[in-house]
């Protein structure tokens, strides 16, 4: 059987909710909706969807180094936004990282996240080359 490996970041709403910010079976490395709240709790960049992206998108790649995964096994994200009308600043930051590895990709307009403040969460599933 595969080993599974639970990565925390810490945050101490994960064992109130029960979740991990990644897990990785085998080469499958899937990574939490992840959004620009730091190790305190505070939301980085309000009102700025380009900073959100980044900051989040920086937090997924922790996650995936800790994972050992990189940026280069993603294979998939999905980005939640609260509007949408804001995608070229979303898609400027995924683009910055993502640009020459070109996952697929999901943009979905949704009402709110969980905090008023936060514009963008996003999600990863990376596979591990050999």
């Amino acid at each position: 059987m595969t080993q599974r490996l639970n990565i925390s970041s810490g945050a101490p709403w994960e064992s109130v909710v029960g979740y991990s910010r990644a897990v990785r079976i085998g080469n499958l490395v899937e990574v939490a909706g992840t959004a620009a709240v730091d190790e305190r709790g505070n939301v980085v960049g309000a009102g700025d969807a380009y900073e959100q992206t980044r900051y989040a998108l920086t937090k997924i790649e922790q996650a995936l180094r800790q994972a050992g995964a990189s940026m280069q096994d993603v294979i998939r994200t999905r980005l939640y936004v609260t509007n949408i009308s804001r995608w070229q600043d979303i898609g400027r930051a995924h683009g910055e990282f993502f640009r020459d590895i070109q996952p697929a990709a999901t943009m979905v307009e949704v009402r709110s996240l969980i905090a008023p403040d936060l514009l963008v969460e996003i999600e990863a599933t990376a596979i591990v080359r050999d």
